[in-house]
């Protein structure tokens, strides 16, 4: 098997997901993630017709994110038309795998230049939109994994875990601070492209929904988001807390104490990844910035659904003969907070070498690009503070998990 080299990583900033007060409402996602390859190809000396495909993860593949959006990103970057283009949907990990499906084809020598990566316009197109739910309105499926929306999931594990209200405003709390931090110093700034109008003016140049002032005690103030949903009934009479019970009896009955502000945010935003093989970076003056390790995906049950994390992890982490000692720095996608609390918990890491700048519950998640994302910020700080491997993992609908190892060149 060949090696995949990571070229380069950009990034958009993430945009507050709505249709009112988001700065990237008006910004078409194709514009977006054209963005993210016009950069590309602006910091890098290779020439676009190279390509051998543009790989990006979009969730909500309706409306303006439908037609084959990375296709239509491609044209509008006005790249080479001979380049194409394809949009893959694994939920939250569709960024990390239209970069893991990138880095495949390159090890595998079957292509020597790939972008990989992701889009999303969660203020133009929200979830659930497609109206297809996780089981697809398919009654029989949902007799056989009655799964519920994933805060109702984040809630059962915390309550059969035992973690508190307390425990994940902390984390919460913790990942604003640290984003902040990051923002102040510009950590981020080593990936983040402005997104700009075609007048060229700047429409947004930073993350605009990260709230650095955020404490325990505010978010304490915060009502559950996910207690009234729980309550809903709109299945034969049983709700949705109860459909979870079914497969779960032991919890009893779920303590909802996840909320708007120890959950994701809701943004827009897209991301890019270079991809080459060592033969074509070399002829090509391309200059490596990390090499990729290892790549997995792994499933887990799916009414519990955000479990996953960890034994894809471990797979990771396997596959590269590696083990958790192993890794400097860790990006785990804050979907919720119990999930980077309970991955912590399950592979015994330091905390501190955990989201060191924050995660999505302060800088929001864009759910078909945060994957992408999450490459370009670990490789970013490996970078900065001379460290050598990180590992990118996240949860996602339906119960699996993606990760990703890669070390630096």
């Amino acid at each position: 098997m060949g090696e995949a080299w990571i070229i380069d990583a950009v990034r958009t900033p993430r945009g507050k997901g709505r249709k009112d007060t988001g700065a990237l409402a008006e910004t078409h996602p194709q514009e977006l993630l054209a963005t993210a390859l016009r950069a590309l190809a602006a910091r890098n000396p290779f020439d676009p017709s190279d390509v051998d495909d543009v790989i990006a993860g979009c969730v909500t593949q309706a409306g303006d994110q439908g037609a084959c959006i990375t296709r239509s990103a491609v044209l509008l970057a006005e790249w080479p038309q001979e380049v194409t283009g394809v949009s893959l949907n694994r939920f939250c990990g569709s960024g990390l795998q239209g970069v893991n499906f990138g880095l495949m084809g390159v090890m595998s020598g079957q292509q020597d230049l790939v972008v990989g990566g992701g889009v999303e316009s969660m203020s133009r197109q929200p979830m659930g939109s497609d109206g297809a739910g996780l089981d697809g309105n398919n009654a029989d499926l949902r007799e056989l994994h009655p799964m519920v929306p994933q805060g109702i999931s984040a809630d059962l594990i915390a309550t059969l875990e035992g973690f508190s209200r307390e425990e994940l405003d902390t984390f919460a709390a913790k990942s604003q601070a640290r984003a902040g931090a990051a923002q102040q110093v510009g950590r981020f700034g080593k990936s983040l492209v402005p997104v700009v109008d075609k007048t060229g003016q700047t429409v947004l140049d930073y993350d605009e929904y990260p709230r650095p002032g955020t404490t325990v005690e505010t978010l304490g103030t915060l009502k559950p988001s996910f207690e009234a949903m729980g309550a809903m009934r709109p299945y034969n009479g049983e709700s949705l807390d109860e459909m979870a019970l079914r497969v779960y009896p032991d919890a009893g009955q779920i303590k909802h104490v996840h909320h708007a502000g120890n959950s994701s945010g809701i943004v827009d935003g897209a991301a890019a990844v270079l991809i080459a093989s060592p033969e074509y970076a070399r002829a090509h003056d391309l200059k490596p910035r990390a090499r990729v390790r290892s790549v997995a995906t792994a499933g887990a049950e799916p009414v519990i659904m955000l479990t996953a994390p960890t034994p894809a992890s471990r797979k990771a982490l396997k596959k590269a003969g590696m083990g958790v000692q192993d890794i400097d720095l860790w990006e785990i996608n804050e979907a919720f907070a119990v999930v980077p609390l309970k991955t912590i918990r399950d592979l015994e890491l330091d905390p501190e070498t955990v989201n060191v700048n924050g995660g999505a519950i302060a800088l929001g998640h864009p759910i078909g690009a945060t994957g992408a994302m999450l490459l370009g910020t670990v490789l970013d700080e490996l970078e900065q503070r001379d460290l050598n491997t990180g590992l990118v993992t996240l949860c996602i609908g339906g119960g699996m998990g993606i990760a990703t190892v890669i070390g630096r060149v």
